[in-house]
């Protein structure tokens, strides 16, 4: 029911926009603050920038948008591939129902996420959250509660070893930390929630993983598409003290099977052809590599539009 009522918004605010909608492209995205947001508002930039007229839509979550794009509610989404995929086999928290029609655009700069503490806290690793207050629930984002879990894992811990502090979402989670009811918080490096969130406590410290076979393999029995990645110290990556390794995993632009092929074409060739301009807008678009889009997405397939575009170029391997 939720869900429906989610939809239901977001096809009305959709329909409140006017006349003028039906030649604007959408892509769906998550709240203000989060990633996927921070992604898509550089997606949409871009577009217009080649001529695609493209406004974005927030909802709440992936929760509520994937299933509006598989719909055929709006063009397009960004999404992490892990949610797309359990959303195309109706699986985890989409179980019951099953969206076919989702298709691949492509595979864009991965998620890289981490557990943020105080800079000033004693909590140094992720062995030091236990006992702790941290946040959990995540009523209106079901894909965390795996994340956290995979997390936790690499340092042999699950989510009952902590004093849950319930949240219905990562910019909910962080609001949580910043006033004091949790010791941290998950967020993705490089979103505007994590910035706001460093400046409001005065630092932040970000809880590498090991990086280990046996902790990714501990990792993916919580999250199936998970590897680990490498970051520095930097003005983009704040609460990285020093060179460390952290959970990370795929994201794409998805869309519908319907939509037509030549949108579908030219939304594919504008993310090929505009990581400057994308960077421009969201800094980590500058670790997008174009030659990447195209790779492993089982059990969701590429569009035909995207797979025209990636055979011109010579990225398309049958």
């Amino acid at each position: 029911m939720k869900r429906q009522l989610a939809l239901a918004a977001l096809a009305a605010a959709i329909a409140l926009s006017g006349p003028a909608a039906a030649q604007t492209v959408g892509i769906a995205t998550s709240n203000p603050g989060s990633i996927f947001h921070n992604i898509g508002t550089a997606v949409a930039n871009a577009a217009n920038r080649a001529g695609l007229n493209a406004t974005i839509q927030p909802a709440t979550s992936p929760n509520q948008y994937i299933p509006f794009v598989a719909s055929g509610g709006i063009e397009f989404g960004v999404a992490n591939l892990q949610e797309v995929n359990y959303a195309l086999e109706g699986k985890e928290w989409f179980e019951g129902s099953v969206n076919p029609d989702l298709r691949i655009v492509g595979l864009v700069m991965p998620l890289v996420e981490a557990i943020f503490v105080r800079a000033d806290s004693d909590i140094h690793t992720i062995a030091d959250l236990k006992g702790k207050p941290m946040v959990d629930g995540y009523t209106a984002q079901n894909t965390i509660l795996p994340q956290l879990d995979a997390i936790y894992a690499t340092a042999g811990l699950t989510r009952a070893d902590m004093q849950p502090v319930q949240v219905p979402s990562v910019v909910a989670g962080a609001d949580a930390f910043i006033a004091g009811e949790s010791v941290g918080f998950i967020f993705a490096h490089g979103a505007g929630k994590v910035r706001e969130a460093d400046a409001a406590v005065g630092g932040l410290r970000a809880l590498p993983v090991e990086p280990t076979e046996e902790n990714l393999a501990l990792a993916r029995q919580h999250w199936p598409v998970a590897f680990f990645v490498e970051l520095e110290p930097g003005p983009n990556t704040p609460g990285v003290e020093k060179k460390a390794t952290y959970f990370a995993y795929p994201q794409v632009v998805f869309t519908h099977a319907g939509v037509p092929e030549d949108l579908v074409y030219q939304m594919t060739k504008t993310l090929y052809e505009n990581k400057d301009s994308m960077a421009a807008t969201f800094p980590p678009f500058n670790s997008f590599n174009p030659q990447d889009m195209v790779g492993e997405t089982a059990p969701s397939e590429y569009h035909p539009g995207a797979i025209r575009f990636y055979k011109e170029v010579g990225l398309w391997k049958e």
